[in-house]
Protein backbone atom coordinates (compact mmCIF):
# COMPACT_ATOMS: atom_id res chain seq x y z
CA UNK A 1 0.00 0.00 0.00
CA UNK A 2 1.27 3.39 -0.92
CA UNK A 3 1.03 7.15 0.66
CA UNK A 4 -2.19 7.97 2.31
CA UNK A 5 -3.95 10.81 1.51
CA UNK A 6 -6.30 12.33 4.84
CA UNK A 7 -9.20 14.44 4.39
CA UNK A 8 -6.83 17.64 4.84
CA UNK A 9 -5.02 16.73 1.26
CA UNK A 10 -8.55 16.63 -0.27
CA UNK A 11 -9.72 19.93 0.96
CA UNK A 12 -6.17 21.31 0.16
CA UNK A 13 -6.69 20.13 -3.32
CA UNK A 14 -10.30 21.62 -3.43
CA UNK A 15 -9.25 24.99 -2.61
CA UNK A 16 -6.26 24.77 -4.94
CA UNK A 17 -9.32 23.93 -7.83
CA UNK A 18 -11.31 27.00 -6.48
CA UNK A 19 -8.39 29.11 -7.09
CA UNK A 20 -7.21 27.60 -10.59
CA UNK A 21 -11.48 27.58 -11.76
CA UNK A 22 -11.29 31.81 -10.68
CA UNK A 23 -8.45 32.40 -12.57
CA UNK A 24 -9.10 30.75 -16.00
CA UNK A 25 -12.77 31.38 -15.38
CA UNK A 26 -12.38 33.87 -18.37
CA UNK A 27 -10.91 31.12 -20.40
CA UNK A 28 -13.52 28.53 -20.06
CA UNK A 29 -16.35 31.20 -20.67
CA UNK A 30 -14.63 32.00 -23.93
CA UNK A 31 -14.39 28.14 -25.37
CA UNK A 32 -18.35 28.04 -23.98
CA UNK A 33 -19.38 31.27 -26.10
CA UNK A 34 -17.99 29.02 -29.21
CA UNK A 35 -20.15 26.24 -28.64
CA UNK A 36 -22.84 25.83 -25.62
CA UNK A 37 -23.98 28.90 -23.40
CA UNK A 38 -21.19 30.98 -22.56
CA UNK A 39 -21.37 30.50 -18.88
CA UNK A 40 -19.03 27.49 -17.71
CA UNK A 41 -16.54 29.67 -16.16
CA UNK A 42 -18.91 32.11 -14.26
CA UNK A 43 -20.77 29.01 -13.08
CA UNK A 44 -17.99 26.86 -12.14
CA UNK A 45 -16.42 29.86 -10.03
CA UNK A 46 -19.72 30.40 -8.02
CA UNK A 47 -19.69 26.45 -7.40
CA UNK A 48 -16.11 26.37 -6.49
CA UNK A 49 -16.10 29.00 -4.32
CA UNK A 50 -18.82 27.99 -2.25
CA UNK A 51 -17.13 24.24 -1.94
CA UNK A 52 -13.87 26.54 -0.65
CA UNK A 53 -16.33 28.61 1.48
CA UNK A 54 -18.16 25.27 3.07
CA UNK A 55 -15.02 23.20 3.99
CA UNK A 56 -13.22 26.26 5.23
CA UNK A 57 -15.89 26.69 7.90
CA UNK A 58 -16.21 22.66 8.31
CA UNK A 59 -14.15 20.37 7.19
CA UNK A 60 -15.49 17.24 7.03
CA UNK A 61 -12.98 14.66 8.78
CA UNK A 62 -12.87 11.65 6.35
CA UNK A 63 -11.58 11.90 2.28
CA UNK A 64 -15.24 10.64 1.62
CA UNK A 65 -16.97 13.19 3.21
CA UNK A 66 -15.05 15.78 2.07
CA UNK A 67 -15.96 15.12 -1.43
CA UNK A 68 -19.38 14.32 -0.82
CA UNK A 69 -20.10 17.55 1.10
CA UNK A 70 -18.11 19.34 -2.12
CA UNK A 71 -20.43 17.81 -4.23
CA UNK A 72 -23.96 18.30 -2.63
CA UNK A 73 -22.12 21.90 -2.56
CA UNK A 74 -21.67 22.42 -6.38
CA UNK A 75 -24.91 20.55 -7.31
CA UNK A 76 -26.92 23.27 -5.06
CA UNK A 77 -25.13 26.27 -6.28
CA UNK A 78 -24.59 26.48 -9.78
CA UNK A 79 -26.82 26.15 -12.66
CA UNK A 80 -26.56 24.59 -15.93
CA UNK A 81 -25.58 21.16 -16.67
CA UNK A 82 -21.71 21.56 -14.55
CA UNK A 83 -23.42 21.47 -11.40
CA UNK A 84 -24.96 18.29 -11.77
CA UNK A 85 -22.16 16.78 -13.49
CA UNK A 86 -19.28 18.19 -11.45
CA UNK A 87 -21.36 17.47 -8.32
CA UNK A 88 -22.30 13.74 -9.15
CA UNK A 89 -18.41 12.73 -10.09
CA UNK A 90 -16.86 14.14 -6.57
CA UNK A 91 -20.07 12.66 -4.73
CA UNK A 92 -20.23 9.71 -6.17
CA UNK A 93 -16.48 9.36 -5.98
CA UNK A 94 -16.50 10.49 -2.15
CA UNK A 95 -18.97 7.79 -1.66
CA UNK A 96 -17.32 4.82 -3.16
CA UNK A 97 -14.32 5.79 -0.68
CA UNK A 98 -16.60 5.20 2.12
CA UNK A 99 -15.09 6.14 5.48
CA UNK A 100 -11.73 5.51 5.78
CA UNK A 101 -9.18 8.34 7.17
CA UNK A 102 -6.84 8.08 4.38
CA UNK A 103 -6.86 6.76 0.77
CA UNK A 104 -3.96 5.57 -1.05
CA UNK A 105 -3.90 6.40 -4.97
CA UNK A 106 -5.23 3.52 -6.04
CA UNK A 107 -7.61 3.52 -4.26
CA UNK A 108 -8.41 6.74 -4.84
CA UNK A 109 -8.38 5.95 -9.12
CA UNK A 110 -10.37 3.20 -8.51
CA UNK A 111 -12.94 5.66 -6.60
CA UNK A 112 -12.70 8.03 -9.60
CA UNK A 113 -13.69 5.76 -12.00
CA UNK A 114 -17.09 4.72 -9.97
CA UNK A 115 -17.47 8.87 -10.19
CA UNK A 116 -16.73 9.25 -13.83
CA UNK A 117 -19.14 6.36 -14.60
CA UNK A 118 -21.86 7.93 -13.03
CA UNK A 119 -20.98 11.05 -14.80
CA UNK A 120 -21.38 9.17 -17.92
CA UNK A 121 -24.94 7.25 -16.77
CA UNK A 122 -25.95 10.82 -15.86
CA UNK A 123 -25.30 12.65 -18.97
CA UNK A 124 -25.60 9.38 -21.30
CA UNK A 125 -21.87 10.23 -22.85
CA UNK A 126 -19.10 8.59 -23.29
CA UNK A 127 -15.14 9.05 -24.88
CA UNK A 128 -15.08 10.90 -28.18
CA UNK A 129 -18.84 12.98 -27.66
CA UNK A 130 -16.69 15.66 -27.09
CA UNK A 131 -17.56 16.47 -23.52
CA UNK A 132 -15.68 16.42 -19.71
CA UNK A 133 -15.64 12.47 -20.32
CA UNK A 134 -12.73 12.81 -22.72
CA UNK A 135 -10.58 14.20 -20.34
CA UNK A 136 -12.11 12.35 -17.18
CA UNK A 137 -12.19 8.85 -18.39
CA UNK A 138 -8.36 8.72 -19.24
CA UNK A 139 -7.24 10.86 -16.61
CA UNK A 140 -9.11 8.14 -13.84
CA UNK A 141 -7.15 5.16 -15.72
CA UNK A 142 -3.74 6.77 -15.65
CA UNK A 143 -4.04 7.67 -11.84
CA UNK A 144 -3.42 4.41 -11.31
CA UNK A 145 0.24 5.14 -12.56
CA UNK A 146 0.64 8.46 -10.60
CA UNK A 147 -0.91 11.94 -10.48
CA UNK A 148 1.70 13.10 -12.85
CA UNK A 149 -0.28 10.78 -15.31
CA UNK A 150 -3.49 11.59 -14.66
CA UNK A 151 -2.75 15.18 -15.38
CA UNK A 152 -1.35 14.09 -18.80
CA UNK A 153 -3.87 12.00 -19.97
CA UNK A 154 -6.68 14.71 -18.80
CA UNK A 155 -4.85 17.41 -20.83
CA UNK A 156 -4.08 15.51 -24.08
CA UNK A 157 -8.00 14.23 -23.58
CA UNK A 158 -9.52 17.88 -23.44
CA UNK A 159 -6.70 19.01 -26.40
CA UNK A 160 -8.21 15.71 -28.39
CA UNK A 161 -11.66 17.14 -28.06
CA UNK A 162 -11.20 20.20 -31.29
CA UNK A 163 -11.40 17.97 -33.74
CA UNK A 164 -14.07 15.97 -32.93
CA UNK A 165 -17.74 17.01 -33.52
CA UNK A 166 -20.09 17.03 -30.59
CA UNK A 167 -22.58 14.51 -29.98
CA UNK A 168 -24.20 15.16 -26.77
CA UNK A 169 -24.99 18.39 -24.68
CA UNK A 170 -25.57 21.94 -26.20
CA UNK A 171 -22.51 21.78 -28.35
CA UNK A 172 -24.05 18.44 -30.20
CA UNK A 173 -26.84 21.08 -31.97
CA UNK A 174 -24.10 22.72 -33.77
CA UNK A 175 -22.98 19.87 -35.60
CA UNK A 176 -19.93 20.45 -37.62
CA UNK A 177 -19.51 23.82 -36.52
CA UNK A 178 -18.50 22.49 -32.99
CA UNK A 179 -15.90 20.94 -35.01
CA UNK A 180 -12.00 22.91 -34.50
CA UNK A 181 -13.16 24.02 -30.72
CA UNK A 182 -12.32 22.92 -27.72
CA UNK A 183 -14.50 21.19 -25.22
CA UNK A 184 -15.28 23.56 -21.75
CA UNK A 185 -16.12 20.98 -19.71
CA UNK A 186 -13.31 18.55 -20.81
CA UNK A 187 -11.17 21.67 -20.43
CA UNK A 188 -12.09 22.50 -16.65
CA UNK A 189 -11.79 18.78 -16.06
CA UNK A 190 -8.46 18.67 -17.27
CA UNK A 191 -7.80 21.94 -14.87
CA UNK A 192 -9.16 19.91 -12.01
CA UNK A 193 -6.32 16.88 -12.41
CA UNK A 194 -3.71 19.17 -12.72
CA UNK A 195 -4.57 21.00 -9.50
CA UNK A 196 -4.61 17.10 -7.84
CA UNK A 197 -1.53 16.39 -9.27
CA UNK A 198 -0.12 20.11 -7.76
CA UNK A 199 -1.36 19.38 -4.45
CA UNK A 200 0.21 15.59 -4.57
CA UNK A 201 3.26 17.20 -5.63
CA UNK A 202 3.33 19.80 -3.21
CA UNK A 203 3.15 17.10 -0.64
CA UNK A 204 6.01 14.69 -1.70
CA UNK A 205 3.31 12.62 -3.81
CA UNK A 206 3.77 11.31 -7.23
Amino acid sequence: MGETFDAGFFVRWLEAAASAVDREAGLLTELDSAIGDADHGANLKRGFAAVAELLAKEPPATPGAVLVAAGRQLISTVGGASGPLYGTLLRRTGKALGEDRGVDRERLAEAFGVGVAAVSQLGGAQVGDKTMLDALVPAAEALRISFGAARAAAEEGALATVPLQARKGRASYLGERSIGHQDPGATSSALLFAELAGTARAEGAA
